[in-house]
């Protein structure tokens, strides 16, 4: 029983010792907090007039240094096409072809034509959107209609010379590895991936069924010839994902061994300067190409 009495008056003994060093310790947090707290009200209340006497200071304070660029969606659209040209010549590398991979939900399309339309005029042929569920592909006539909007938001009446060749899956007139003259937007889905190498296979083993071909014909090299002409574009040379998901979600499987994938926090309420900034990393990269 003494015994049982000693623990229990150690046990009471520790309890007080921790509740003082709790104690304590938020009544220094709540001392810190007021300190802060007093700080920030007196420089929120002293830095105006303290300014008064340097109204340049204020001015850039207020305005920040890119208050007088002009936004590049504006609708004055000569900046915009004047800085999309100067921007794709400075760049040290710029793709052939780019492809967009949307891995969020509820894609929004003026945000994605945007980013065809800018694409486009910094001088890129190709260019690829990608959904994992096919929304783009599935509604492809309201995203041209998009691009078309945007086009003339940021090309204005000479958007003729970036005139968009919109290509959707079956419908490709382009040899493969030869640049557009004029840019080609292509939608692609999951059919577009991996259900692709599935019909190529399906249809070499029709061919072998039928003796139209043997066994010993097919290999690597044949199933990379028939994947590429039922594409007829570059592979992409880029891929810009947007979204938190960290997966290519099927893109083209077969086309991206040597591809630059950049992620983007989302593509909504993206900006040119986010784009620019992708392509100028995309510039800076090294591939060895596997050396």
């Amino acid at each position: 029983m003494a015994l049982m009495y000693s623990l229990l008056w150690r046990l009471l003994l520790i309890l007080v010792h921790v509740n003082r060093a709790l104690f304590s310790w938020l009544h220094v947090r709540i001392q810190s907090w007021k300190g802060r707290l007093w700080e920030r009200a007196a420089t929120v209340l002293l830095l105006p007039i303290s300014l008064v006497g340097f109204p340049d200071f204020q001015n850039n304070l207020n305005h920040g240094p890119d208050a007088n660029v002009k936004p590049i969606t504006e609708k004055s659209t000569g900046g915009g096409r004047s800085r999309c040209l100067s921007d794709g010549k400075s760049l040290k590398k710029i793709p052939v072809h780019i492809g967009l991979l949307v891995a969020e939900e509820e894609p929004s399309y003026p945000d994605i034509a945007n980013v065809v339309v800018w694409c486009m005029a910094v001088g890129i042929s190709y260019v690829s959107v990608y959904d994992n569920h096919g929304v783009f592909q599935k509604n492809n006539s309201r995203l041209l209609e998009e691009i078309k909007r945007q086009q003339q938001d940021l090309l204005g009446v000479d958007g003729s010379m970036h005139s968009v060749e919109f290509l959707s899956s079956g419908s490709d007139q382009h040899q493969h590895n030869v640049v557009s003259c004029r840019p080609t937007v292509r939608v692609l889905s999951p059919d577009d991936g991996k259900q692709s190498i599935v019909h190529v296979a399906q249809q070499l083993c029709r061919s072998v069924e039928n003796k139209e071909r043997s066994f010993k014909d097919i290999n690597v090299s044949m199933l990379d010839l028939l994947l590429r002409e039922s594409k007829n574009i570059p592979d992409p040379e880029l891929v810009v994902k947007f979204g938190p998901v960290n997966s290519t979600l099927g893109f083209l499987p077969w086309h991206i061994r040597l591809t630059e994938f950049i992620s983007l926090p989302s593509h909504r309420n993206i900006s040119y300067e986010d784009l620019l900034g992708a392509l100028q990393r995309y510039g800076a990269c090294q591939q060895r190409l596997g050396q």
